[in-house]
């Protein structure tokens, strides 16, 4: 199963939609930019790395639905397709990261169907690149669990997030393919429950042991002992944070408090070394995310909400970083260096 891929012969892009899970699993196909800005903003598709592959998509949807365009029309409409597309999530790094990579392949070609075609293929392989990257995250985080372990988790960083595999899951689950007996705790992860939705639809496909726990029960958790390990994603790594699903700053302090290792698992591409937390503008979301759940009323009309997306984890409180091509540990000097040396 890939959670978002190019559907060749309908000349479209196929992603499962993840806010019908775990009810139902429907998968959404579209050739329009439009159709997939609505769809990233509704968390039909999201996740690090699975925006990443969205967003080279769309560049490809753009060259695709601009055919009949002349230059400078062709350039310009796809410039604007792509500015569309990385409003829809301002603080998730990848997003951006793959329009940027691909709109740069396309609009080296001369004419729009050779631009189509380059955009393509350029997508194409970032989508299989994710797929690698994964399992090599998940190769180098399993050696730090222990041969017998209870993991923490919060929001959804596996396969749901990616293409297949996943980040901090992909780290679960390579753990149990070398035959370590691991078990997940997965936060709910409020006011929208990947936790509960996602992580343990993933999981218990898997015949992974999981269990959802209420957001706040984390640290009353980490006291009785109960917890070996805090293993989560990310959404964008400057040199000097984590930005990851709210929530995350959290459990962070909490584990520290109680000594237990706090890991984040994420490509390389989510790193971003040219700014500083400071620099980021955090994502507010809708009130109503918070004021309705499943069609009934949870607040009285009127209270205003504060309903930001993301937290920032600062790195002192990190104990790895675990990317497809290393372990990074504090004090992280290569991220302040802007070098790649990394442990293997």
């Amino acid at each position: 199963m890939r959670t978002i891929t190019w559907n060749t012969g309908s000349q479209c892009l196929t992603y499962i939609d993840q806010t019908r899970l775990p009810a139902e699993q429907v998968s959404v196909e579209t050739r329009s930019v439009t159709r997939l800005a609505d769809g990233i903003q509704r968390l039909e598709v999201r996740g690090a790395p699975a925006l990443g592959v969205a967003g080279g998509y769309g560049v490809a949807l753009s060259c695709l639905s601009h055919q009949e365009e002349m230059a400078p029309a062709f350039r310009e409409s796809v410039i604007r397709d792509a500015a569309h597309l990385r409003a829809t999530r301002p603080t998730a790094i990848n997003l951006t990261w793959g329009i940027d990579r691909v709109l740069q392949t396309a609009l080296q070609e001369n004419t729009p169907a050779a631009a189509y075609a380059a955009a393509l293929r350029e997508a194409q392989a970032i989508e299989e690149e994710d797929v690698a990257l994964c399992h090599r995250i998940g190769e180098f985080g399993a050696k730090l669990l222990p041969d017998t372990c209870t993991v923490l988790t919060h929001c959804n960083a596996g396969a749901l997030a990616c293409v297949e595999w996943g980040t901090a899951l992909g780290v679960v689950r390579s753990a149990v393919k070398v035959g370590k007996n691991v078990s997940v705790l997965s936060c709910e992860t409020r006011p929208l429950n990947q936790g509960s939705r996602l992580t343990a639809f993933e999981l218990q496909a898997d015949d992974i042991p999981v269990k959802t726990i209420p957001d706040s029960a984390a640290a009353h958790l980490m006291r009785k002992g109960m917890i070996d390990a805090v293993v989560v994603g990310a959404d964008r790594i400057t040199p000097d944070a984590v930005f990851n699903k709210i929530g995350t700053y959290m459990h962070a302090v909490c584990a520290d408090r109680h000594n237990i290792p706090f890991y984040v698992a994420a490509p390389y591409s989510t790193l971003d070394l040219s700014q500083k937390e400071s620099d980021i503008t955090i994502e507010e979301r809708s009130r109503e995310e918070l004021a309705v759940c499943g069609g009934k009323q949870l607040m009285p009309d009127g209270v205003p909400v504060v309903n930001p997306a993301f937290d920032t984890t600062p790195l002192s409180l990190v104990t790895a970083i675990i990317t497809d091509k290393g372990i990074l540990r504090y004090p992280y000097t290569e991220l302040a260096e802007h070098d790649e040396r990394v442990e293997t």
